[in-house]
């Protein structure tokens, strides 16, 4: 099941390892499109990398803080840096094509 990360445990649960989080929003839907997608994955890659959603609306201020603009945004992050990025709706067989490549998982 995908992690829940706030505005309050975002930087400890993101400083160590690989970390994919999905800025999202209960009101957004392509965010309620991509759901089920998104927690498939976050299955198969338990243990390997740590998936978890953000609600821009719950916890403003760490989507201020790295400019997102548009929901659902994906940042991948290793040991607490970003490494990369996608906006918008993503298939299951894209965010697995940018795992690997981000994190060298499958």
């Amino acid at each position: 099941m995908a992690f829940h990360f706030t505005d309050q445990n975002f930087k400890t649960e993101t400083a160590k390892g690989a970390s994919l989080v999905d800025f999202t929003a209960s009101w957004c839907g392509p965010c309620k499109m991509m759901a089920p997608i998104f927690e498939e994955v976050a299955k198969q890659m338990e243990g390997k990398v740590k998936m978890g959603k953000l609600d821009v609306d719950e916890s403003p201020e760490t989507p201020g803080s790295f400019g997102i603009q548009g929901v659902p945004t994906l940042i991948f992050f290793k040991d607490g840096k970003e490494v990369d990025r996608l906006v918008g709706f993503q298939s299951k067989d894209a965010l697995i094509a940018k795992l690997s490549e981000a994190f060298g998982v499958k």
